[in-house]
């Protein structure tokens, strides 16, 4: 192998048999094969999870004054998406009104076990492919009983997340007549690959790197991951691997932020090269309502589309006092007892199984509905899911509120009233609870997630193979599903990029991303900020990024800021990375970083700022004020005109008392292209650690708002 094609391997993608293969010979192949001429660096499989149609209304691309919602530029683009594969047979898929596959198009639609070319790829679906020598590596052979070696979708995901990015429009679209209406995806105009990654045990990371490095070479311009893993340096996650040469070939790479919110710090894909996509809510909810025999009511939310619970109310039991077990109150598997809960409404709590798993655990020990109450970790958050029986999901106040009454009344009863869809809804968006949060743990000084996008009960295209929940014993089929998660809120962004490259080909993938952050809102029209469902206060810059995507104002920018290949290694260099660990992740196995320059994190040029001060010994204020300096370019990709800064305060948060300081604080732009430099100066006096402390910077010429979010921590 020459050097200059230096591959990184895994020891996933070895022949061996996981069955013959102990740990230590595979410990021993491992160190054989990383000392083999052209072998970067090897290593261990890690196993990723998946972060499991209103939504171009709420976004605004149905809105007139000339943003059109999709165009020929959009065909174009291919956007491959890396998750459980397709159905292809799917309307979303109708490739009608489609002109030829675009000539720079270089994929295939592979056969396999149920999947023929001829009959699942089109004009809209061009290509489709599936990788698992990873997963059988670790995994052992797969059983072909429970999936198949194709591209063919057997969970849902996978076609749930491609309908989201591009699915053509389809009228009269709902699930169980829920979110009635025409469903397409961001960019319906946009072309479609899948690569199918993601199996029964998961999503393996030799499996994503083959994936997206296939992906580049077919010629798909935007990438799509709503998965991940735990968080690890850049040189050792495959997905910041696959994503920095996608970068170099100027292919956009979007993923899903997780979904282990509201934790801080459990947010994953934080490279600065990756757009790291977050979730909130649509204006659109399912409700139904518990209505106790007190009178009392409480709203909660639901997809259950079968017959309604009779009339007059009925028995309600709470789980914990119709158990045998411990664990009973959350309504797990073999947990509830015939005798006490036949014909009665239980209330369950939330933790550890699926939400439709418990209604159908209630269900088959005889329950006639049940009602689901939120934990102290999901708060307010009402997530809607298609269950088996009558059922609802109830916030965490609702919940210890309908708890009070069933112990207290000799009697309880209720009912539950299903009120449909309601849209509208306000205030919205709201982050969602489950949205995994900031700070970045690898690389403090670059903010994540960079913005949010819908995420909460997203109707898009579902597998004929499994019913609207996933569950082995729901036979129903639908057309349509909607989920919710942060895999939901990657794709719109994936699509709108589809969109945004559509009509700027030109533009980088930073300056892609560049247009949506720093366009994107973090307040309401009425100035107060996006709230956090989980705390029911001011979300900050560590739970929604720069906010929520406005794709209108995307289209027209402004200023961007623009990143090359060559600053991506300047941050490597100022991240301290040797040699070995540049080449591992840039395949530049003859790359040294200059050692006569000086480089800083804080220079590279991202369209937010992230600044740590030093803390204080104790809870008292001393010492002089420390300041922390970062440079920025912004370029012009509008009209000629002159730009001046305004630092403001986060809306409903503090500022930590640091004092911003913006040099030169007026730009002036004559011609597209043209580029101008600034400096930013922050000054604070320590704070106790664990501080925190928000704002908003602003470029604007009258017309455009090119706007960061800047957070403060001290540490």
């Amino acid at each position: 192998m020459r050097r200059g094609s230096a591959q990184r391997l895994s020891p996933g993608c070895h022949p061996a048999s996981p069955s013959t293969a102990t740990g230590t010979t595979r410990r021993s192949e491992a160190r054989a094969l990383a000392r083999r001429y052209g072998v970067l660096s090897v290593e261990p499989e890690t196993r990723h999870e998946l972060h499991t149609t209103r939504t171009p209304e709420f976004l605004g691309l149905d809105r007139g004054g000339g943003f059109v919602t999709s165009s020929d530029s959009d065909g174009d683009v291919v956007v491959g998406v890396l998750d459980t594969g397709v159905w292809p047979e799917r309307k979303s898929f109708d490739d009608a009104g489609f002109g030829p596959v675009p000539v720079s198009w270089r994929g295939e639609c592979e056969e396999g076990k149920d999947f023929t070319p001829a009959a699942a790829c089109n004009r809209k679906l061009v290509g489709a492919r599936s990788f698992y020598r990873g997963y059988e590596a670790s995994m052992g052979p797969m059983d072909e009983s429970k999936e198949t070696r194709s591209p063919r979708d057997n969970d849902g995901h996978g076609t749930h997340t491609s309908t989201t990015v591009a699915g053509s429009a389809v009228p009269d679209a709902s699930l169980l007549g829920y979110a009635a209406g025409t469903a397409r995806g961001m960019s319906s105009r946009a072309r479609v690959a899948v690569y199918k990654v993601c199996w029964v045990g998961g999503c393996f990371s030799s499996d994503i790197l083959a994936g997206m490095d296939k992906a580049v070479e077919d010629g798909c311009g935007v990438l799509s991951l709503s998965l991940g893993g735990r968080v690890a340096d850049y040189y050792r996650d495959s997905i910041a691997i696959g994503a920095f040469t996608a970068m170099e070939k100027g292919v956009f790479v979007s993923c899903s932020a997780g979904n282990a919110g509201p934790v801080p710090t459990s947010l994953s894909n934080v490279a600065p090269w990756i757009t790291t996509v977050g979730a909130g809510t649509l204006d659109r909810d399912f409700p139904a309502y518990v209505v106790l025999g007190n009178g009392e009511n409480y709203t909660g939310a639901t997809l259950y589309g079968g017959d309604p619970l009779p009339s007059s109310p009925l028995e309600l039991v709470y789980a914990g006092n119709v158990t045998n077990t411990t664990n009973g109150n959350l309504c797990m598997l073999g947990t509830l007892l015939l005798e006490k809960v036949a014909g009665k409404i239980v209330l369950c709590d939330r933790g550890i199984n699926s939400r439709v798993q418990k209604g159908y655990v209630v269900s088959e020990a005889g329950g006639a509905g049940m009602v689901l109450a939120n934990s102290a970790g999901n708060g307010e958050e009402l997530v809607a899911d298609a269950h088996l029986l009558p059922a609802t999901g109830v916030g965490e106040k609702a919940g210890n509120a309908i708890r009070s009454y069933l112990f207290s009344d000799p009697s309880p009863t209720a009912t539950i009233v299903f009120g449909g869809t309601k849209v509208r809804v306000r205030p919205s968006p709201v982050v969602a609870a489950f949205s995994s949060r900031g700070p970045n743990t690898i690389t403090r000084a670059i903010l994540k997630p960079d913005v949010i996008a819908p995420g909460v009960n997203i109707l898009a295209g579902w597998t004929g193979a499994v019913g609207p929940t996933g569950l082995a014993v729901d036979a129903r089929r639908t057309e349509f599903n909607i989920i919710s998660g942060t895999s939901m809120s990657c794709p719109h962004v994936s699509g709108l990029a589809a969109l945004l490259k559509g009509a700027h080909p030109e533009w980088s993938p930073a300056a892609i991303r560049s247009a949506l952050m720093t366009t994107a809102y973090a307040a309401y029209p009425s100035g107060d900020s996006i709230i956090d469902a989980a705390t029911g206060r001011a979300a900050t810059p560590f739970d929604l990024g720069a906010g929520h995507v406005d794709p209108p104002r995307a289209m027209d920018p402004g200023l961007i800021y623009d990143l090359t290949v060559d600053d991506y290694l300047d941050f490597l260099c100022a991240s301290n990375y040797t040699p070995f660990r540049i080449a591992s992740l840039t395949k530049r196995s003859n790359f040294t970083c200059d050692a006569t320059r000086t480089y800083a994190v804080s220079e590279l040029n991202y369209p937010s700022f992230a600044v740590a001060f030093p803390a204080t010994a104790s809870d008292v204020v001393v010492g002089d004020a420390t300041t922390v300096k970062h440079r920025r370019t912004l370029t012009n990709v509008g009209r000629p005109g002159t730009y001046k800064a305004t630092v403001r305060a986060w809306a409903g948060t503090e500022a930590g008392g640091v004092k911003v300081a913006v040099e030169p604080s007026e730009l002036s732009f004559t011609e597209v292209g043209e580029r101008r430099g600034y400096t930013v100066r922050f000054s604070a006096a320590g704070q106790p650690s664990g501080t925190t402390g928000f704002g908003r910077l602003e470029w604007s010429d009258g017309e455009h708002v090119v706007a960061s979010p800047l957070a403060f921590t001290w540490k």
